[in-house]
């Protein structure tokens, strides 16, 4: 009897909202991170193993949503739920899918490309290859605000807790496959080939998106709440349907509830041309509109606070890992480091949700700033201990200029190595190279001492703990104090404000390119990082007043719990 009622809840769980929409996430994220890893790779080869194809598409993807953010948001918003979840999935994976395609006929026609138009044909190809991928990342944004901003939300009901521990598991799972994904993908590169890379990563989207599809449904169907929407999305739709007046047309009666319901207090609105001037203007409008709306919310700061994270080199992207490999650290070695982050980077999954049931939201965040803050003096340290190169004497074009001025040719960017690219994705962006800044033995200077870059890593790794906690705190206040009908463009100025600063890293590392000066650049990461914490600080100080230090275990039956998410009384 007891097994029985035993394996119905585990077919319960199975068959739930909640599963199907982790099952959903994994898929996407698998897919998505496969491509990301691969279309840099794959632009690093097809343009004789140079960078600036892959620094064009970087640029063009945070652009994009810097600029379009707002108006990707705003569509999530004036759409249905369903609608909106199933158009982004289909683009973003026919975009990958397509791109795979014409990838695999540039690999297989390099050479006659070349030849054809003076090489123009080949151009128009790459010009594809980032235009079509820019789009799928585009279409991966609104599928990211839509699922982890607003249906998570539906799905968890008025149960806060439930929606926090749904936050949770949704980054351990991008935590997961931001290491496997990688992996699996470039095992298939390195003992097959880019093209069987392509065309692995073109069926898996294919199989993946029928598959998602399905869930999506699946998932809709069992949560009827999908299907209402705020009054906002309901103007739009009549709006865009010309709805008739009720005198001429007689509506079900279910539907004549929800319009009692939800278009109460204004009229259907009149048929009136819009003047081309007006249509030009209308996404300049809704981008004011979306910035201005974004300012105005309760938790502003807090959204600025986790904004100002993504201004940093302390992580685990190009920048980081190839300042590594400067140093003497081997691809196996970066590897195991970056395996090593995913599990601290659980580990404040799991702080996060034990945290807020015993201190609350807004604390929580405090806690992992300080945590997070603490971390990184390691970071600071490191800098000024043996090994480290920092020397601010050093200009950062010096190589440059000395190379201009004696007219030798730039170096070349040395083929990437699969052991590389397994641990970092990407070629050494720091000595533009994808092997250590002294290969040759006999060029070989005395070893670095390890000191400075083991406590830099340690930092790093430690602080990823109170990173993601604090990501998760901001994402839940996100999701509990901003209206239904604001979601989605709220969420996607949020993005645009983490592409923002995460822009401003990359420039600021194009400014301050070599070693010497990396250490300038871990103190103005910190930098940022404090200011970030700083204004998370007076948003707490501002929601909670003099309870602020009051870090009790807060009733399970107070408002903060059992009242609705959306309702911004909380803040």
């Amino acid at each position: 009897m007891a097994r029985g009622r035993q394996r119905g809840s585990v077919i319960a769980y199975f068959t739930s909202a909640k599963f199907l929409l982790y099952l959903g996430h994994a898929l996407s994220t698998w897919g998505d991170r496969m491509w990301h890893f691969a279309v840099s790779v794959f632009l690093v080869e097809l343009y004789g193993n140079s960078l600036l194809l892959t620094a064009v598409y970087g640029l063009v993807v945070a652009g994009s949503v810097l600029l379009l953010g707002a108006l990707i948001g705003d569509w999530v918003d004036k759409n249905s739920r369903l609608k909106v979840a199933q158009t982004s999935l289909i683009v973003q994976n026919a975009s990958v899918i397509l791109c795979g395609i014409i990838l695999m006929i540039i690999f297989l026609f390099k050479t006659q490309l070349l030849t054809l138009y003076h090489g123009w044909l080949l151009t128009v190809c790459y010009i594809l290859v980032i235009t079509i991928a820019n789009i799928a990342n585009l279409a991966s944004t609104a599928t990211a605000i839509t699922i982890q901003r607003d249906w998570i939300v539906v799905v968890a009901g008025e149960d806060r807790s439930k929606l926090a521990d749904m936050n949770a598991t949704i980054r351990r799972i991008d935590q997961l496959t931001n290491i496997l994904a990688p992996m699996a993908v470039g095992q298939i590169m390195t003992f097959g080939s880019p093209m069987i890379g392509c065309g692995f990563i073109s069926g898996w989207n294919l199989m993946s998106m029928c598959v998602e599809y399905l869930l999506l449904w699946k998932v809709y169907q069992k949560t009827p709440t999908l299907a209402l929407k705020s009054a906002k999305a309901e103007e739009s739709e009549l709006k865009q349907l010309n709805v008739k007046k009720e005198s001429d047309v007689k509506p079900a009666e279910g539907v004549q509830l929800i319009v009692e319901k939800d278009v109460a207090g204004f009229e259907p609105p009149q048929e009136k041309e819009v003047g081309c001037a007006a249509r030009i203007a209308e996404p300049f409008v809704t981008f004011r509109d979306g910035w201005v709306a974004y300012y105005n919310q309760p938790v502003f700061l807090a959204g600025m606070g986790l904004a100002f994270l993504y201004m940093t080199v302390l992580g685990f992207d190009c920048i980081t890992t190839g300042y590594a490999y400067t140093q003497g650290l081997s691809g196996s070695v970066l590897s195991l480091l970056m395996g090593a982050s995913a599990v601290t980077g659980i580990m404040g999954t799991v702080a996060f949700t034990w945290l807020r049931r015993k201190c609350g939201l807004v604390r929580t965040g405090l806690i992992s700033g300080v945590a997070q803050f603490a971390c990184l003096i390691l970071c600071v340290i490191s800098v000024f201990m043996p090994g480290s190169p920092l020397d601010l004497t050093v200009s950062p074009f010096a190589d440059i200029s000395a190379r201009l001025f004696e007219n030798e040719p730039l170096p070349t960017i040395a083929s990437p190595e699969p052991e590389m690219i397994l641990a970092t994705g990407m070629p050494n962006l720091l000595n533009g190279s994808t092997t250590p800044a002294y290969s040759d033995p006999e060029m070989s200077p005395e070893p670095v001492p390890l000191l400075s870059v083991s406590l830099l890593f340690a930092g790093v790794i430690a602080a990823r703990v109170g990173l993601w906690s604090f990501d998760l705190t901001v994402t839940q206040l996100l999701q509990e104090n901003v209206v239904e009908s604001e979601r989605g463009i709220i969420n996607g100025v949020q993005n645009s404000m983490n592409y923002l600063l995460d822009l401003l890293h990359f420039i600021m590392v194009i400014l301050a390119p070599n070693p010497e000066a990396f250490g300038l650049l871990v103190l103005i990461s910190v930098s940022f990082v404090a200011m970030g914490h700083i204004m998370y600080f007076r948003f707490a100080q501002k929601t909670l007043g003099k309870q602020l230090f009051l870090c009790c275990t807060p009733d399970p039956k107070a408002a903060p719990d059992s009242s609705p998410p959306g309702n911004t009384s909380t803040v």
